[in-house]
């Protein structure tokens, strides 16, 4: 699931994942951090549920995925879009 709140020039992004105690650290990678693991690894909510905020720049499509530990790649299904390898978000003001 994806929260989206609009500031001034960007839009705060927060990345929230289902509980699921079989997966370990997951990280959301992508354009916005150059795909490196562990810069915005999702924490633990009082729910059970995963999320981190990421502020982005508005005006540009952004892709990215999740990696959890142990090297497994997944999508998230509401993303805006998903290009064929990975799941992406427009921020393009309409």
């Amino acid at each position: 699931m994806l929260e989206r709140i609009r500031r001034k020039n960007t839009t705060q992004v927060t990345f929230v994942l289902p509980p699921d105690p079989s997966c370990a650290a997951v990280s959301v990678v992508g354009d916005f951090n150059e795909w490196t693991p562990g810069t915005h690894e999702l924490t633990t909510r009082k729910d059970g549920s995963r999320a981190v905020t990421v502020a982005l720049p508005d005006e540009q499509r952004m892709s990215f995925r999740y990696l959890a530990h142990g090297g497994h790649w997944f999508d998230e299904p509401d993303a805006d879009g998903h290009d064929g390898r990975n799941s992406y978000l427009d921020l393009s003001r309409a």
